[in-house]
């Protein structure tokens, strides 16, 4: 299997953010919220629960329902802080996660940084009991579409080559195809569609790296970048009300155990 991102740099990126995730919590809180509505759609009871990446938001989410909670993260810091029994998980090929404990996974925008996306829900799937339910969510083709193309633009125009600074995403029609493939019976994906407006272009930037959020490419430039890139990349960005609009694209994803 082709190597996308780097591990390592993925888990510095999500140390870094245990520090500083209470400048992005409202907007994690908001795009959870979002997630767990999908919860009030069902009947079925749920008693114990595995938070995925969630960051210090989900879990406490979770225990508000009377729910237990294990807290996993490839981050030990922030399995941690998570706000639930902390779970440090040891690498993204194997989980280690014990077959048929849980009724529910919840995986926040958590699953975007993993090159086997397919495996990981596989994974799920057999960490779930019977009637057991996934509930995930991940950016999606045309996230940050415009900011994806003015950095490949402007670096171009800058230095005469590029480098990926974004991460790919699925498109939204293959993501219910990968949870039947992983095994998931009535697999449902559909779309959230979110803008986000900025006084302050940066501030962007900021809450991406808040979030761990960083260039996890294994395929990604190790120079400095050149001092006016993100400024004009940002610059070329659309506007609304007089400032920058920046796109989600989230897929909502859930699927049932059998």
């Amino acid at each position: 299997m082709q190597q996308i991102f780097d591990f390592k740099a993925l888990v510095k990126y999500r140390d870094r953010a245990a520090q500083r995730l209470g400048t992005v919590t409202p907007v994690l809180e908001e795009l959870t919220d979002r997630l767990l509505d999908r919860l009030d759609d069902t009947t079925s009871r749920f008693s114990t629960a595995l938070d995925f990446g969630g960051r210090g938001v989900l879990a406490p989410m979770l225990k508000a329902r009377g729910i237990s909670v294990d807290s996993a993260d490839f981050s030990a810091l922030l399995a941690a802080k998570a706000g639930g029994t902390p779970l440090p998980l040891p690498g993204p090929a194997d989980f280690k996660l014990t077959q048929a404990r849980y009724d529910l996974i919840v995986a926040p925008l958590s699953l975007h940084g993993l090159d086997d996306l397919p495996g990981a829900l596989i994974q799920f799937r057999r960490a779930l009991k019977p009637e057991g339910l996934l509930l995930a969510s991940l950016p999606v083709l045309g996230t940050l579409h415009e900011l994806r193309l003015n950095l490949l633009e402007t670096e171009e125009t800058l230095t005469g080559k590029v480098s990926p600074r974004i991460s790919p995403f699925p498109e939204l029609r293959d993501c219910a195809g990968l949870l039947q493939r992983a095994g998931f019976t009535h697999p449902v994906a559909d779309i959230e569609e979110l803008e986000f407006l900025y006084a302050n272009p940066l501030a962007l930037l900021h809450e991406l790296r808040d979030a761990g959020e960083g260039n996890a490419l294994c395929a990604r430039s190790r120079a400095i970048p050149p001092r006016a890139l993100f400024p004009a990349a940002l610059a070329a960005m659309p506007r609304k009300e007089g400032r920058m609009v920046a796109r989600l694209r989230m897929a909502v994803l859930t699927g049932w155990a059998s």
